[in-house]
C-alpha cells in the first residue's frame, strides 16, 4: 500500500516597501545574516540581499515568512550554494 506524504508547497511573494521594508513568504531556509547582507533559501531558489542597518523584524518557520527592514541596496537569485555547508555536507555523506 502506498502512503501520500504532505510536503508543504511555499507559494514565494515578494513585497518591498519603499525601499526599506521586505516581506518574503516561501523561504525554507535563512543561511546567513548581518547588518549588511541576508542569505535565504527559497522555494524558487537562494536569495541575496544587500543594503544598510538590515534588521529581521519577523520570521514564521511554519508558514516561511520573513519580515526584514533597513535600507536596500539590492535583491537578486542566485544559484550559488553555501560552500562552508556543502563541503561538510559531503563529508558527512
Amino acid at each position: 500500500m502506498d502512503k501520500m506524504i504532505d510536503v508543504p508547497t511555499f507559494t514565494h511573494v515578494v513585497k518591498i516597501s519603499d525601499r526599506k521594508n521586505i516581506v518574503i513568504s516561501g523561504i525554507k531556509k535563512i543561511i546567513s545574516f548581518d547588518d549588511k547582507e541576508f542569505l535565504l533559501e527559497s522555494s524558487l531558489g537562494n536569495i541575496i540581499i544587500k543594503g544598510t542597518d538590515l534588521e529581521m523584524i519577523k520570521l514564521d518557520t511554519v508558514d516561511g515568512n520573513v519580515s526584514i527592514k533597513g535600507k536596500v541596496d539590492s535583491f537578486s537569485y542566485t544559484d550559488i550554494v553555501n560552500k562552508e555547508e556543502s563541503m561538510l555536507s559531503k563529508l558527512f555523506k
